[in-house]
């Protein structure tokens, strides 16, 4: 059970700890984690190792991408991780675990919109990755249907997203560059509006818009 004088984090986590099994079963045959998934698996920009997940939850994507370490605050889904082959650690990434400049690839998806402090994430991550390593952001666009319409759900009180804070592309990149990043790639998906997903879409270059989710591949400066 969480209290309003609970941290963000702590707030943002509690549902995944409380439904973590529920949650997992969103994977099982899911049109909208094929396409995001697919997606991320079709970047052009090269993924060194080491790599590690930052709200890696039940592991579905890490396990999908070849990520075998991550990270989340919640501690049920970490269990369903492990069962998927991922090492796993509790923590929260505004206070990475991590060695500096030791990784190879940082992978936040869907995570930056529970996150109090992104920056401050943003800043642990470059932090940690080497020099030349890349960080892989999967956001859901705060100004697209699917931005609007989850957010209207959180405004509901729906448990998943009623803590959710979503970000534009634009607001993002631009912290990264603040940050010491370089953008090297932009890919966008799930131009289908959520009342009407049906069929599967490939990523195309770029921001789009109307599309519910927007990858961004920045690299550390070298």
């Amino acid at each position: 059970m969480t209290t309003t004088g609970d941290p963000f984090w702590r707030r943002c986590s509690a549902v995944y700890d409380q439904r973590a099994e529920e949650y997992d079963g969103w994977f099982e045959e899911s049109l909208l984690f094929d396409i995001e998934r697919h997606a991320l698996a079709g970047l052009a920009t090269p993924l060194a190792p080491p790599k590690f997940e930052i709200g890696v939850g039940p592991g579905r994507f890490a396990a999908a991408l070849g990520v075998h370490l991550g990270l989340d605050p919640a501690r049920a889904p970490l269990h369903l991780a492990a069962q998927r082959g991922i090492s796993v650690c509790q923590g929260i990434g505004e206070e990475l675990p991590l060695a500096t400049n030791r990784l190879g690839t940082l992978l936040l998806l869907f995570t930056l919109c529970f996150t109090e402090e992104p920056q401050l994430v943003l800043a642990e991550c470059h932090r940690c990755l080497r020099p030349g390593g890349h960080l892989v952001l999967g956001i859901i666009p705060a100004a697209s249907p699917w931005g609007a319409a989850l957010a209207a759900k959180g405004e509901a009180g729906n448990p998943y997203y009623r803590h959710a804070r979503f970000r534009d592309p634009q607001t993002v990149t631009h912290w990264l560059k603040e940050g010491g990043f370089v953008i090297r790639e932009l890919r966008s998906t799930l131009r289908q509006s959520p009342q009407k997903l049906t069929d599967f879409e490939t990523s195309q270059p770029g921001i789009c818009p109307e599309a519910g989710f927007t990858v961004i591949v920045a690299a550390k400066e070298e």
